[in-house]
């Protein structure tokens, strides 16, 4: 069965953001998708410190959250990472885990499906949007959209399944991101996946 595993980057378990992500889990259930939803946002997380230790061990330095969660990444066929908006961006502490998640982590993401969410009450949505889809372009992970961007609007819960519109973009984003990774599985029984090349790391060390 495939497997998504959700990352709630807000510090209240039960507040937009989650309002978000249940909404999409309800909809991978009745598609036959397995999920599995992190509480993330309220955990004190550090931000990677450039040691280069995880390429020896393949592991983070830090023994907290980061590598609790590693083999479920490892595992899922899709990344869906929820966050609310601070001053026009994700929370901090997510920023952190997931910096030092994806690079001190061995295992290729190619081809695992990502997905971001944001919930904000106004504005510096977009912005979020922007930073959270970085971390899956960088790593060859297709990304899922939907009817607009991923997001939802309130100040509380309540106001969000107020957000019709909102709660219906995250529905049509599970049901593409469900279709994506099981056409995904069929393509790569066909096919294989596209071949990855990694053998050029240009940083320019003569200075020109």
């Amino acid at each position: 069965m495939s497997k998504v595993l959700l990352l709630n980057g807000s510090a209240h378990r039960n507040g937009c953001t989650a309002t978000a992500l249940d909404e999409m889990i309800r909809v991978f259930e009745a598609e036959g998708v397995e999920t599995e939803l992190v509480q993330a946002g309220s955990h004190d997380i550090r931000g990677c410190i450039s040691c280069g230790r995880c390429s020896e061990t393949g592991r983070c330095v830090f023994d907290d959250l980061v590598n609790e969660i590693a083999p479920v990444f490892e595992e899922a066929d899709g990344l869906v990472i929820g966050s609310p908006v601070y001053y026009g961006s994700p929370n901090g502490n997510l920023i952190s885990l997931l910096d030092r998640l994806f690079y001190s982590t061995p295992f290729p993401k190619h081809m695992k499906v990502g997905a971001a969410v944001v919930s904000c009450r106004r504005g510096g949505n977009t912005a979020s949007f922007d930073v959270l889809n970085k971390y899956f372009t960088i790593s060859g992970m297709p990304v899922a959209s939907s009817t607009y961007w991923n997001q939802v609007h309130g100040f509380t819960a309540d106001d969000v399944k107020k957000d019709a519109e909102g709660l219906q973009t995250m529905r049509n984003l599970a049901r593409n991101m469900s279709f994506m990774i099981k056409a995904f599985a069929d393509a790569r029984e066909k096919y294989g996946y596209p071949e990855v090349e990694r053998e050029f790391f240009t940083s320019f060390p003569d200075g020109k």
